[in-house]
């Protein structure tokens, strides 16, 4: 058994992982990350596109799980899926580059003045650490930095499908937005991106990489964590089990848990400290009654809208056979093409039942058939899919033990359109882009609409529709939320730290107390970055 000590130890090298581990590195501290997944060096990460491929086929880079049955939707089984990788989503990701609303976080901050040691968490205190970690190549203002580790940029190719759907978008009364991380979030127009020149930028690659080689960082990769050791009160080390056998490491500083949505209440719940009657129920001992642990899981729910064309105008069949070979070999020799994105390069931030109101639905135009069942029904037929999510769903899930068995999986239930409401405005959103796909000149290309199918009319059928094919967007967060001292359901205070045990904080998006109107990678680096400098 190996037994080191380190300054801190950091369990999971995901997205917020890497930013924590890079920040304490460059105090001068000895940072220990233990990472269960792997190296986040392979070519199909690098290339836009290639996670599709890599989802395809089930990888390794991917922690592949089912929730338990859905009641809500009919007995349906939710796949979720987390990056099982150093750089955890952010390799992942299809890397839109989206920070969330000054809204969101003064929403933060109104929860967490109810610290004792208060900790500002709005807009105006987080802005200067997005603004620090962003690289952007096309802004440089109040909003944006240039010289940050994350190279942000524009889609390095951009399909006629993706132009389409924008003036479509505007004709039905959109306005273009040209920076959806700008004063203003609703309007249609194109994303940015977490890539340099068809690059990807990972918090791996753009934190840990320039470190290689310092004395300082450690990381043991395929390092799976059994347990928190919180002695008196006190985390003071882990178990964890790699290839080699089982070991124990100490920290004389803090532990840094960084798991993710799923895993991190999951061992927080091994280490003893989650709801005393559940932790009970498997056998484990209670070092700390934290009812909130686990709960408030709040992920983005997303529909799609597909459609066949009447032209080869997508992207569908780009990724096979001779035309797959031309188009990696001009991404190896020019660094340009369909390679060059990941092919979600156009969307937008919208409220179908009032235009003047804060957005309430994100879209993606994809152009292509992403879905494995209508893709059949398409046959050698191009497509696109417009997909609509809810920004800020009202349902709530949550995640507890299967057992006590550090093997098992956490078993978790999103409860996906649980909250009335969230149906409500999904029936909403599917409409709206149903008027996209028959508004010029988007309707121009369109063959047929494969789903909804022509006869889902009534909002009761387009409810069933919705249920039926809701998914996951991968953003769970808030399983470990930051809340005020007289929440019950608060597992940390504003410092990011485990209430009633000392040396242990939580910095991976399970911290968050609500959901941001966006993709969530940006605020986990925020998050880890964060941490390290309270430390």
């Amino acid at each position: 058994m190996r037994k080191q000590t380190y300054e801190h130890i950091i369990i999971g090298g995901g997205t917020a992982g890497c930013a924590a581990a890079a920040g304490l590195v460059k105090k001068g501290a000895r940072v220990l990350v233990l990472e269960a997944g792997t190296t986040h060096r392979h070519p199909l990460l690098d290339m836009p596109p290639g996670v599709f491929k890599l989802l395809q086929g089930r990888s390794k880079q991917m922690k592949f799980y089912k929730s338990v049955t859905q009641d809500q939707l009919g007995g349906r089984e939710i796949d979720l899926v987390q990056g099982n990788v150093l750089g955890g989503g952010s390799t992942v990701n299809v890397q839109a580059y989206i920070r969330g609303r000054a809204d969101d976080y003064n929403a933060w901050n109104d929860v967490l003045r109810g610290n004792t040691d208060p900790l500002g968490w709005g807009w105006d205190d987080l802005l200067p650490v997005f603004k620090r970690l962003e690289g952007n190549k096309r802004f440089d203002n109040a909003l944006h930095g240039r010289d940050g580790p994350v190279t942000v940029s524009d889609p390095g190719h951009v399909n006629e499908m993706s132009r389409d759907f924008v003036k479509a978008m505007q004709a039905q009364g959109q306005p273009f937005n040209d920076d959806f991380n700008g004063d203003r979030q609703t309007g249609v127009g194109y994303f940015q991106f977490t890539y340099d020149k068809g690059q990807r930028v990972s918090t791996a690659s753009a934190f840990l990489d320039p470190l290689r080689g310092n004395p300082n960082l450690e990381v043991v990769l395929g390092a799976i964590v059994r347990k928190i050791i919180i002695e008196n009160g006190r985390a003071v080390g882990v178990i964890y089990r790699d290839s080699s056998g089982e070991h124990e490491v100490r920290s004389d500083g803090d532990v840094v848990l960084s798991a993710g949505t799923f895993i991190t209440p999951k061992l927080l719940m091994l280490s003893g400290i989650g709801p005393a009657q559940h932790l009970h129920s498997h056998g484990i001992e209670v070092v700390a009654d934290l009812p909130g642990v686990g709960q408030n899981l709040v992920d983005h729910p997303i529909v799609s809208t597909i459609a066949t064309l009447n032209g080869r105008y997508s992207y569908s069949g780009q990724d096979r056979g001779w035309r797959m070979i031309r188009n990696g070999l001009q991404f190896k020799l020019f660094k340009s093409g369909v390679v060059m994105t990941s092919g979600l390069e156009a969307g937008a931030f919208i409220n179908p039942t009032d235009p003047n109101g804060l957005a309430t639905h994100e879209v993606y135009c994809l152009p292509a058939i992403a879905d494995p069942a209508a893709a059949k029904l398409a046959g050698a037929q191009a497509g696109v899919t417009l997909s609509i999510l809810l920004l800020n769903p009202k349902s709530r899930g949550n995640v507890t033990l299967a057992s006590g068995d550090p093997d098992a999986p956490p078993v978790i239930s999103p409860k996906f359109m649980d909250d009335p409401r969230d149906i409500e405005a999904m029936v909403d959103g599917v409409a709206y882009l149903r008027e996209t796909l028959g508004t010029s000149p988007l309707s121009n290309k369109i063959q047929d609409i494969l789903a909804p199918t022509s006869g889902c009319v009534s909002r009761t059928d387009q409810a069933a529709f919705c249920r039926s094919t809701v998914k996951s967007n991968y953003h769970p967060v808030g399983t470990a939320k930051m809340g005020a001292d007289d929440d019950p359901m608060s597992v940390l205070d504003a410092h990011l730290r485990v209430r009633q045990i000392d040396g242990l904080r939580v910095c991976d998006v399970s911290a968050a107390p609500t959901i941001p109107s966006g993709n969530t990678a940006a605020i986990a680096m925020v998050l880890g970055d964060r941490c390290a400098s309270l430390i």
